[in-house]
């Protein structure tokens, strides 16, 4: 239930995989729900109980996966309820998949699927192997679950409705523990607490890489490290970064245990370099504690080849002139980080960003921080909020960001980008949201590439 979800989807082509039968429901249809199709699933995207197929109908044989964003009315699922079919969240299956697993799991307000995809890689390149439930499109990987040789997991923790509280951990990333999901959680204290819950869960002997200035309770009996960008109070962290062209970086990475020399990353941008340092620090903790040897020119390569995630830093024009990049950040710090790192990229160029809010409710509690946020670019313009499984709020809308807004900024319907960034005098642009702008990039892309 939920099919088309980027975990879900995952977890239904695992099954899938594995030989199993698997049907779904979704609201839309979209180019995950038809590659399961075309994998051997059936989807529906019509609520109503006949919609079920026959062979799905029976609780002794049908086992049923829902996420939370399913609507507790769903007719659907109450069928599924009355029928007393076995019923788990997402999150419960995925804890049932990763026992008897060596779990490598990130977590985090943002930054975690870059990370956690960073690692399901560099477990593949460097020939230590396993498998993966990302929580993107792997553009390595050519998807979003990684089936492997060995008992390696690689993992996205997702925080909302506390779903990375199911896992058990053997090493975990934090990369970052910010106001978020608060229609869930109800205060920040509360987020900081479900923290200290997941990382509580790590396994004993087991690490926990965290992010250098998040301060979460800690729990004994495991190795806690500390990561950074820079910062060489860390235990983990880079040096020696020199910015090249295109935006792409060469670094070294400090250990406790030695340096890794002269690195090149795949992806641009700085905050890149800082998963590559949390996601490199992983891969040094699992070997150690599993007695295995990393092979640091795999792992040069492996960091080089690094193709990173659909959405995630997303080129799609990149030219003296034009450059258009599309990014999934939905959370202030997250278009923080980005803004930064593009600014960094491309000094001394006009910056617009173009932001989609995702949720009513993160509108509403985070307005202002996203209004500071997009001030650091040059030129906002404002997309009508993505509702997702929420209803309207009354008086929560774009605007009310733009109204806090330093830079330039106005508000446009999704389907008029195209045109009006190409009307506008645009230099560098960067799209923002976790909702369905992504559909007009190819639009908006074309118009900005006559430019060029």
């Amino acid at each position: 239930m939920g099919i088309g979800g980027i975990g879900m989807s995952a977890l239904a082509r695992y099954f899938l995989h594995e030989g199993r039968q698997v049907a779904g429901y979704d609201r839309t249809e979209t180019p995950l729900t038809r590659a399961l199709q075309a994998e051997g699933a059936y989807v529906t995207y019509d609520d109503e109980v006949e919609n079920i197929p026959t062979c799905f109908r029976d609780p002794a044989t049908t086992m049923v996966v829902y996420t939370p964003a399913v609507p507790a009315d769903h007719p659907q699922m109450a069928f599924f309820r009355e029928g007393g079919f076995l019923i788990e969240k997402r999150s419960q299956m995925l804890g049932h998949l990763s026992e008897g697993k060596y779990v490598m799991a990130v977590a985090g307000t943002h930054g975690k699927t870059t990370t956690s995809t960073m690692i399901a890689w560099l477990n593949a390149a460097t020939d230590m192997g396993g498998n993966a439930f990302l929580g993107g499109i792997s553009k390595n990987f050519n998807g979003n679950m990684v089936l492997g040789q060995g008992d390696r997991l690689a993992v996205e923790a997702d925080e909302f409705d506390r779903s990375f509280l199911r896992l058990k951990p053997n090493v975990a990333v934090i990369t970052s523990v910010a106001p978020d999901h608060l229609d869930i959680y109800g205060t920040f204290e509360a987020v900081v607490e479900a923290f200290g819950q997941f990382a509580a869960l790590i396994k004993k002997g087991g690490d926990l890489i965290l992010k250098q200035g998040v301060e979460i309770p800690l729990p004994e009996g495991i190795d806690i490290w500390r990561y950074s960008y820079d910062d060489s109070a860390s235990d983990f962290y880079a040096t020696n970064i020199a910015l090249q062209q295109g935006g792409y970086y060469r670094f070294d990475i400090v250990t406790p245990f030695g340096t890794y020399s002269n690195l090149t990353l795949g992806i641009p941008g700085w905050v890149n370099i800082e998963n590559a340092v949390a996601a490199v620090a992983s891969s040094v903790c699992a070997a150690r504690k599993r007695g295995e040897q990393l092979d640091e020119q795999k792992l040069s390569k492996a960091l080089a080849e690094f193709s990173g995630v659909k959405r995630r830093f997303e080129f799609y024009v990149n030219t003296p002139r034009q450059v258009y990049m599309d990014d999934y950040a939905h959370h202030p710090e997250e278009l923080e980080a980005t803004i930064t790192s593009v600014k960094r990229m491309f000094p001394e160029r006009h910056l617009t960003a173009v932001f989609q809010p995702h949720l009513y409710t993160r509108t509403r509690d985070l307005y202002r921080e996203f209004a500071a946020a997009l001030s650091l670019a040059d030129e906002v313009v404002l997309v009508p909020i993505y509702p997702a499984r929420e209803e309207p709020i009354e008086g929560i809308c774009s605007e009310l960001i733009g109204e806090y807004v330093t830079a330039p900024w106005h508000i446009c319907e999704r389907e008029a980008l195209a045109s009006d960034l190409g009307a506008a005098a645009t230099d560098v642009v960067v799209s923002f949201g976790a909702g369905n702008i992504d559909v007009y990039c190819e639009a908006i892309a074309s118009e900005l590439i006559k430019k060029a």
